[in-house]
């Protein structure tokens, strides 16, 4: 994880094709607590009810869940998070998170999430 971002605002997006989990943390606790489901049946209204959510809470990053298999295969929502990861990245300027969600939590840590950014410094 970059040094600069150790602290602020978090926003982790669990997607779903009519909801979206949204959660709120900060970087210095590591710690999440839910926040609200978006209940939108296109990416369009997905990404203005998230907007104002940016605007509101102000994130230094996203996190976006990667669904897959138990065994780490990817599925059908795995292609719609990538998709909706692109349109994450021409929306708005922060960075991302992938959150491999075939790994339990436990054992997730910030150095086994995959980067990306829309600042240009990591592309996938």
């Amino acid at each position: 994880m970059n040094p600069e971002h150790t602290h602020g605002t978090v926003l982790a997006l669990d997607l779903g094709l009519k909801r979206t989990g949204v959660a709120t943390g900060d970087l210095s606790i590591g710690i999440a607590h839910p926040l609200t489901v978006i209940q939108a049946d296109s990416t369009e209204a997905r990404l203005a009810a998230l907007a104002g959510l940016v605007a509101e809470w102000q994130p230094v990053l996203l996190v976006l869940g990667l669904p897959a298999h138990a065994d780490g295969s990817e599925h059908d929502m795995t292609r719609v998070a990538r998709n909706f990861a692109r349109r994450l990245e021409s929306r708005f300027t922060l960075r991302f998170f992938w959150w491999t969600n075939a790994i339990p939590a436990r054992r997730q840590n910030p150095s086994c999430m995959h980067a990306a950014s829309t600042a240009g410094k990591t592309r996938r």
